[in-house]
């Protein structure tokens, strides 16, 4: 008989793996404790969420979500980051820790619903946030209104310079 802490481990990384929109698999081997409660303070920073897992609890939860191709990397420490947000925040947050220290280590990602290698962390990590993405595409919407503006308002400066120099050289 399953103890019930197991039982809501098990349902809470099931949780997180069926519904969060972006979930990183870490290794963080080799981090020291002042090391692993600077990255906790760096991931509560940007809205990501970092729990330590069980391998068989997680295995289980990866099974009982659909996730089976991720059932494989839950070997050694594990550790889930995750987020509800903004998918590539837990990518930026890991990478971004790991360049001084070379750990952790991400094993898989599941990004937006599709599974992938440590081989596509950089390029999720390089992803600006959605707030980012967002400015940016404003700023394009708006920047032919602002031209035109810019435009139109030295038209009609150069039309009443024009009529000024008229009525001076009438006067």
């Amino acid at each position: 008989m399953a103890r019930p802490e197991k039982v809501a481990a098990v349902e809470q990384i099931t949780e997180i793996l069926g519904s969060a929109k972006s979930v990183f698999i870490a290794d963080f081997q080799g981090l020291n404790v002042e090391q692993m409660s600077a990255l906790r303070t760096k991931c509560r920073e940007d809205s990501v969420k970092l729990v330590v897992v069980k391998n068989k609890l997680a295995r289980i939860a990866a099974r009982n979500a659909g996730r089976d191709e991720m059932e494989s990397h839950f070997r050694g420490p594990s550790a889930i980051a995750f987020t509800y947000e903004d998918p590539s925040a837990p990518a930026r947050v890991i990478s971004a820790f790991a360049k001084d220290t070379d750990k952790p280590a991400i094993k898989v990602s599941l990004f937006e619903g599709n599974f992938y290698g440590p081989d596509k962390i950089k390029i999720i990590a390089a992803l600006p946030s959605r707030d980012v993405l967002i400015s940016k595409m404003l700023w394009g919407l708006n920047s032919p209104i602002q031209g035109l503006a810019g435009t139109l308002s030295g038209l009609l400066g150069k039309l009443v310079r024009t009529l000024d120099a008229v009525r001076e050289s009438k006067a």
